[in-house]
């Protein structure tokens, strides 16, 4: 009989449950597979946002969305399509009911653990197709699952179940080892936009004093040459956390504190050239873009598909 065996509702950054259904079947086979859902919790961050792992008689499907990961285990024959509606049901209802702010700031596991009612009014109606056939459209997913279907994870790639795994080398299509380079951020906040847009400010204004020092040079009033210096290193700085804030790259964090020290570093050399408050404002600004790149993560999502 084909049916849904259980969920669960993962944070993606890392593998945090934040709730899952308590009804599952407590059989030999099932147990083993919910072994692998703890593995694969722990490589959510590297693996596309909709991924399946086939496991005998069962299947695992997922999808990731928003920094938050929705996975469930049904029986091998549950159709692709029914396994994805029913995800995306799951996703939407907690993104409703939920906002991001409580999701990345959970410390304890299943601390939603009353999703688990939602979870169990769709998952019967999902292991009653009639029911199901009068109230949602499946072509949609259908078509989407047609032309986006999920990666496909082996065994091999998981590694064994008592904790020893391998590398993940997922490859889809000759899309290839899924890298770090291709990790999709979190969306964007209004505080991010704010702190992009005052990053790109500080560095207009260190462009700018630091082509009117070169002028001064030009014409011999005594300017000192490390003041030029200075204001291009904090402009390079300025940009160069406009990056990070923007794309993913390793070490991006260390890489975002460095960068502030520059920062901070360039203006404690310009303090002759700039007042308190201008001095305060530019290392403000370093830091406060400095927490947005902390604070935006990666959300371990696919490169876009050629389809």
């Amino acid at each position: 009989m084909s049916m849904i065996l259980s969920a669960s509702v993962i944070r993606v950054r890392d593998g945090l449950p934040l709730s899952a259904s308590t009804d599952y079947d407590q059989g030999t086979g099932v147990q083993e597979c919910r072994k692998y859902f703890k593995m694969l919790s722990r490589k959510l961050a590297q693996l596309p946002d909709r991924c399946t792992l086939k496991t005998g008689h069962y299947n695992i499907n997922f999808i990731s969305s928003l920094g938050v990961s929705y996975m469930m285990l049904c029986t091998e024959n549950y159709p692709n399509v029914l396994a994805f509606s029913f995800l995306d049901e799951l996703q939407k209802e907690f993104i409703t009911t939920y906002n991001m702010m409580k999701t990345n700031t959970a410390v304890r596991p299943y601390c939603f653990i009353e999703f688990d009612n939602f979870i169990q009014r769709t998952k019967q109606r999902y292991n009653n197709p009639r029911s199901l056939s009068t109230k949602i459209n499946l072509s949609d997913m259908q078509t989407e699952i047609k032309l986006r279907p999920p990666y496909q994870i082996s065994m091999c790639d998981l590694g064994s179940a008592n904790g020893v795994t391998s590398a993940f080398s997922v490859d889809y299509k000759g899309a290839g080892k899924i890298s770090s380079a291709h990790q999709r951020l979190e969306p964007a906040t209004l505080s991010g936009i704010v702190a992009f847009i005052l990053s790109l400010l500080c560095g207009a204004l260190n462009l700018i004093r630091g082509f009117h020092a070169i002028e001064s040079l030009l014409q011999s009033d005594g300017e000192d040459f490390n003041y030029i210096v200075a204001f291009f290193l904090g402009t390079a700085a300025c940009l160069y956390q406009c990056y990070l804030l923007v794309y993913y790259t390793s070490w991006r964090n260390v890489k975002s504190f460095l960068t502030l020290g520059l920062i901070c570093l360039c203006n404690m050399y310009l303090y002759e050239l700039r007042n308190l408050w201008q001095l305060f404002f530019h290392v403000t600004v370093g830091a406060f873009v400095t927490l947005q790149i902390w604070l935006r993560q990666a959300q371990g999502k696919a490169p876009d598909y050629d389809v």
